[in-house]
């Protein structure tokens, strides 16, 4: 199986040396110095107390790699829309898109059924260019729940995790998606096929849409979030707004928010990526975590009077951090 990994960052690179450890055909678009270290002394994953090396080919230009069976993206995923010239040469008529993105993804609202089958969120995609130029119909679903981080160009560390659910749009067992677990699993990932990926989606971003945005305001760590009693009732009620949202559209959680909100904190003192991103004076992932979730609402009717607040705040946040980089 071929398989490139589209913003082979940390996630993307632990999965990568994984994947190719497993017997994948493994190529990496990555950028940089990371880039560079990877091409000269291969990929370097530090996990479970052991260091594994990976001789994949890694490159920033995807021509030089031709079509592939699966492309994984893990990329930020207000980045997504910028690199889709570039992924075209990756894609061939039965290549499967792996959207290992935070948040809402594009291709949502295909094979959903009832009223808003088909329809297409503004606010993560446009223009529509994922929808018409990736297809929806490519689309697997893929949560990222591990942690990992560059140590050093090159060098990936493992933080915790190995979960990594998936599942067709539709929620079929098709062939590509069973012969995807299959994979994944060789490579070690907790890689279970959900019927309805959009649950696992929407658990994880009820943490994201609360947690990333006020990490950024208050640059506060996550046990420091969940245990504050104001902060951790800013997050609930931004959580409560969100699950009358998903419940319109059909979304069942699995677990209750402050089981939610408990989980989280139990990670402990860990920076969220948009505090990360804010600290390095990069554009922070919002839209596909906040401002997707007000365009749902108002879709189904429902109100985001928190949400609306802290997506002002997060937004003039960003404005002032790019404008001062």
């Amino acid at each position: 199986m071929k398989i490139c990994i589209f913003g082979a960052g940390a996630i993307g690179g632990m999965m990568g040396v994984q994947l190719a450890r497993a017997g994948a055909d493994v190529s990496f678009i990555a950028r940089g110095a990371h880039l560079a270290a990877m091409r000269e002394h291969g990929a370097r994953l530090l996990m479970d107390g052991e260091e594994y090396v990976a001789d994949v080919r890694c490159t920033s230009d995807p021509r030089e790699l031709g079509v592939q069976d699966v492309v994984i993206i893990t990329l930020k995923a207000h980045s997504v829309a910028g690199v889709i010239d570039a992924m075209q040469p990756l894609i061939g008529e039965h290549t499967a898109i792996v959207t290992g993105t935070n948040g809402i993804p594009y291709w949502y609202f295909y094979r959903h059924g009832g009223r808003f089958e088909g329809t297409r969120l503004e606010s993560i995609d446009p223009d529509g260019s994922q929808w018409n130029r990736l297809g929806p119909e490519r689309a697997i679903g893929c949560v990222l729940y591990p942690a990992a981080e560059i140590a050093a160009p090159g060098v990936i560390r493992h933080v915790y995790g190995k979960k990594f659910p998936i599942g067709e749009p539709s929620g079929e067992p098709t062939q590509r998606i069973a012969q995807l677990h299959e994979i994944m699993q060789a490579a070690g990932f907790d890689a279970p096929i959900r019927e309805n990926i959009r649950d696992e989606i929407w658990l994880k971003l009820w943490g994201n849409l609360c947690f990333n945005p006020i990490s950024a305001l208050t640059h506060g760590t996550l046990d420091v979030i969940t245990s504050d009693p104001a902060t951790r009732n800013v997050s609930r009620t931004m959580m409560l707004e969100a699950k009358h949202i998903a419940e319109k559209f059909g979304v069942h959680f699995r677990v209750d928010v402050e089981r939610r909100i408990d989980g989280a904190g139990a990670v402990g003192a860990h920076k969220t990526s948009t505090l990360v991103d804010l600290e390095n004076r990069r554009p922070m992932e919002i839209d596909p975590l906040l401002t997707v979730v007000q365009e749902m609402g108002v879709l189904v009717g429902e109100p985001t009077p928190t949400i609306d607040v802290v997506l002002a705040l997060v937004k003039q946040r960003e404005r002032m951090a790019l404008m001062a980089a």
